[in-house]
């Protein structure tokens, strides 16, 4: 399992939101790319990076940041946030992102996810945002009213081999991750999933990863300090 330290992305600065509410919008961090190389001192090598500009809007607005990132520290950055069509993908993929995840458009728009599925295989994954069982859309504000395991299902039928998975009420909390909703995702799809949304602890990141989660997005609680990034990514690596 991976863990992949994130970085959301919001008018320029590093911010983070409770249950992707954009008015508890908070800043944690100046200079991302220091950020970054934080996460690169602990051992990490995979970044999750949200342009919640984009995400809201469906313009993406922090590309130059994206790109500093990755040519500071080399890491493995997956970006999330606007990504809408083939242009945006392409744009991503010359910035260097080792992962594209789309979200809202996956949702109006299945036949881009095949068609980006096509072109770029596993670099695709998608985003899966659920409140109450039910998929949200343009930054979380938008209830799609489709459940989230037909959903996974349906992505999964049209060639999608990543999800990462939010349980937007854990988001932000720090009170663990949705274990069951995780579970039943596992059950539901053979899809790799990437756990969001309310790690809180190493012995959270034990527990994804013995349930077969195949990453763990830490956001909140690196913030916070009620985690070991260097633990989590040793963790991870262990047999």
């Amino acid at each position: 399992m991976i863990v992949l330290p994130a970085i959301d992305l919001k008018d320029g600065v590093c911010v983070r939101l409770y249950q992707g509410e954009f008015s508890t919008a908070h800043q944690v961090a100046e200079d991302p790319v220091a950020v970054a190389k934080a996460f690169q001192d602990a051992g990490a090598t995979h970044i999750h990076m949200v342009d919640l500009d984009g995400a809201k809007d469906g313009i993406r607005q922090n590309d130059v940041i994206v790109r500093a990132v990755i040519e500071a520290t080399g890491l493995k950055v997956e970006l999330g946030g606007g990504m809408r069509s083939m242009a945006d993908l392409d744009a991503a993929d010359q910035m260097g992102v080792w992962r594209m995840v789309i979200g809202s458009a996956a949702v109006s728009n299945p036949a881009f996810v095949r068609e980006a599925v096509g072109k770029y295989g596993d670099r695709i994954a998608v985003g899966i945002d659920a409140k109450d069982g039910l998929v949200r859309t343009a930054g979380w504000t938008e209830n799609a009213g489709v459940n989230y395991l037909e959903f996974a299902k349906s992505m999964e039928k049209i060639g999608v081999k990543g999800i990462i998975f939010t349980d937007i009420a854990n988001d932000g909390m720090q009170r663990g991750p949705s274990f069951e909703s995780l579970l039943a995702l596992r059950k539901a799809v053979s899809c790799g999933i990437v756990a969001s949304g309310g790690v809180t602890t190493v012995e959270d990141i034990k527990r994804l990863k013995a349930d077969g989660m195949g990453g763990a997005i830490i956001g909140k609680a690196y913030y916070a300090g009620t985690i070991d990034l260097a633990e989590a990514v040793s963790v991870c690596a262990q047999p």
